[in-house]
């Protein structure tokens, strides 16, 4: 007897290591149960409520245009527009269609962490280099502090002078409904 179709993660349907097949020994269970991928894309947020086993919750995200992203050599983090998926290593198919999962890797728009950077260390990075000027003597004393341990990878600079910052998501938005990761910096730009 054969239940409903349904995506189902049991393992009984698999053949054995030797090819042959297994006997169903029983229908299928609601613990055996799966759901279709979220495919969560670009755009005005979306996300929907999903009731999980345990009485518990999911946030799967439909559409996303917001995360956060933490830049690790500055130890900041900033809420950002996602421009667009640049690369998966999994499905190159996620990419032309702008799937946010884990993993891929996206534009982001550069606003939010030059603005950072202007602020913390009194310089601009746009197309042409700019220096603010500092308010204060304590504020002057402040910036040139900082500035003398100042180290900042050339290829982020130049993405940032650019409008637009590759990232990495780290979190999973079809699971939580969020879209949050890390700026790619030094030998991770590589992939």
């Amino acid at each position: 007897k054969t239940k409903n179709m349904g995506i189902s993660r049991d393992s009984w349907h698999k053949r054995k290591a030797s090819g042959g097949r297994g006997t169903q020994l029983r229908g299928k269970r609601k613990f055996e149960m799966g759901r279709p991928p979220a495919n969560t894309r670009i755009g005005e947020r979306r996300v929907r409520t999903v009731r999980i086993r345990g009485g518990k919750s999911k946030h799967r995200a439909l559409r996303l245009e917001m995360g956060n992203f933490s830049w690790g050599s500055e130890n900041i983090a900033r809420k950002t527009r996602i421009v667009e998926v640049v690369y998966n290593a999994s499905n190159n198919e996620l990419v032309r269609t702008n799937t946010l999962v884990k993993g891929a890797i996206v534009a982001l728009d550069a606003a939010p962490f030059r603005s950072f950077y202007a602020q913390h260390y009194g310089m601009l990075l746009s197309k042409k280099q700019v220096e603010l000027k500092p308010g204060s003597a304590t504020h002057k004393a402040k910036v040139s502090q900082r500035n003398r341990g100042r180290v900042l990878d050339p290829k982020v600079e130049e993405q940032i002078r650019g409008g637009r910052v590759l990232a990495a998501i780290s979190s999973r938005p079809g699971q939580s409904g969020r879209a949050d990761g890390y700026i790619l910096e030094g030998a991770e730009l590589a992939f």
